[in-house]
């Protein structure tokens, strides 16, 4: 069993600068053809700074952090055990090439299912640009098999 003791804590944070050549990438990745990813005239035509943040690009980006990674750890849950179990997305404002993003996690909850064969860790991540703005809140729910 999970410690339950973790719910509520704080995972610290991770500092993303957000490139356009990394941004270009990603599109590309997940096959987004929409010339507003790729292209800066076609993003500024369509009212962006620069280039825009794909849609899921934030939870790979915060991936990067391996602050996730560092909590199973500390967990003690193997990563042969886990799957992705959910993701949502709240975006609040434009995140575009050339952004900072500071995303701070925390362990929101940690429940389990099927007499305790299934556990859950779900975990609220809230993101702000370099100005202090509020541009996204994720929500992520990792499922442990037991």
């Amino acid at each position: 069993m999970i410690d339950r003791s973790w719910i509520g804590r704080e995972l610290g944070q991770a500092v993303l600068p957000i490139e356009a050549g990394r941004l270009k990438f990603f599109a590309k990745s997940i096959g987004e053809a929409n010339p507003i990813y790729s292209d800066e005239a076609a993003a500024r035509a369509a009212g962006y700074a620069a280039l825009p943040a794909p849609p899921t690009f934030l939870f790979a980006a915060s991936l990067d952090s391996g602050v996730v990674f560092q909590m199973l750890e500390e967990m003690q849950v193997p990563i042969g055990k886990i799957l992705h179990g959910e993701q949502a997305f709240e975006y609040l404002a434009p995140i575009v090439a050339g952004d900072v993003i500071t995303v701070r996690s925390k362990v929101s909850n940690i429940y389990d299912k099927k007499n305790g064969a299934l556990e859950f860790i779900e975990i609220v991540q809230e993101a702000e640009n370099q100005d202090g703005v509020r541009v996204a809140e994720i929500r992520n729910i990792t499922v442990v098999r037991n």
